[in-house]
């Protein structure tokens, strides 16, 4: 269970105040984040019980990153179509259902099959999460909720590796059920994101969910105009002048630079081999004589400390940007 469920679980005790809505959004980006730390504390129990051999408990642990790959490929589609407050629903019931899988299973299939539904749930909320709180966070907050959300999904991880040291792996995978529960529940006290329903044309939806989200004594009306012009007018317009895109547009060679830059940081990262080290941890120091127990603990906490340190910086980062932007915008044109 990650962390950032008890900030969800604040909502529904403090949802009259409007302010808490953005700090909840970024708790839901961590709900599958269990998902990520389930294999390395449970490797030992989980081959002894069921007889898996190690060819099988890799397949069981690596699958979850195809998964997330479908997860996060399908994810934009659906948050786009039905809204991204039924989007989080049904990848939260994806979560649900592969963990009973999990729990249930008697052989190497159902775990896979878990696995591999949880996996998809956790490509498609790394998406839709960070979308979400942009779309609702004030200007000067976004970019340190959107880092508080990373640093709550390193929590989510560090604790599954934390208790699962304690726990059975059965009843690991039922604790994974427990953040989904927080996070179904608090999807009925937060609004739909404002830009989405501007963008689809709910006008009234729009401004009641701005209003929930900023507080019922709040002034709206500056940046609801602001959101309205620069999602609705400028988003359709420069929409109906672009051409049709498709996948194939990526390989031309003017972007070229820009495709290797981006898709070459992705694959160095992954060769760096932090899901290898995130899936199999215990086994690790376990084969290195190490104590697994202290050492999995140690690499809980340094995992919450590194990215937590990002967002202290996020805020500044936010100031500048912000600035910059205005300055452009506002420039007097002809200037």
């Amino acid at each position: 269970m990650s962390h950032s469920q008890y900030s969800l679980l604040l909502l529904s005790a403090f949802h009259a105040s409007r302010r808490w809505f953005s700090p909840v959004a970024v708790a839901a980006g961590s709900r599958p984040s269990p998902v990520a730390g389930y294999s390395s504390p449970t490797q030992s129990a989980i081959t002894a019980e069921l007889g898996l051999s190690t060819t099988q408990f890799s397949l069981f642990s690596s699958i979850l990153t195809f998964g997330a790959m479908i997860g996060a490929i399908t994810s934009g589609p659906i948050a786009d179509f039905i809204g991204r407050k039924w989007a989080m629903r049904v990848y939260s019931a994806f979560c649900v259902g592969g963990w009973f899988s999990i729990y249930f299973a008697k052989g190497s299939l159902a775990l896979d099959i878990g696995r591999l539904a949880g996996g998809y749930g956790m490509g498609a909320f790394s998406y839709v999460v960070p979308v979400y709180i942009a779309e609702i966070a004030p200007v000067n907050l976004r970019g340190a909720l959107t880092t508080l959300n990373q640093v709550m999904i390193c929590t989510g991880v560090s604790v599954a590796f934390i208790i699962g040291i304690v726990l059975s792996w059965r009843t690991l995978a039922l604790t994974g059920l427990i953040p989904c529960d927080v996070l179904l529940l608090g999807l009925f006290f937060i609004p739909e994101s404002p830009r989405w329903l501007a963008k689809i044309g709910s006008q009234k939806e729009f401004e009641a969910a701005f209003q929930k989200l900023r507080g019922k004594d709040a002034d709206i009306t500056h940046e609801a105009a602001e959101i309205q012009v620069l999602v609705v007018l400028n988003y359709i317009e420069e929409l109906e002048k672009l051409p049709k895109a498709n996948m194939f547009d990526l390989f031309q060679k003017r972007y070229l630079r820009s495709v290797t830059i981006g898709v070459g940081l992705i694959v160095c990262q992954q060769f760096g081999g932090i899901n290898g080290i995130c899936f199999y941890v215990s086994n690790i120091f376990e084969t290195a004589g190490f104590s697994p127990s202290i050492g999995t603990i140690i690499y809980a906490l340094l995992q919450v400390y590194t990215p937590r340190n990002t967002s202290y910086a996020s805020e500044e980062i936010d100031v500048v940007r912000e600035q910059w932007v205005a300055s452009i915008y506002y420039w007097p044109k002809g200037a």
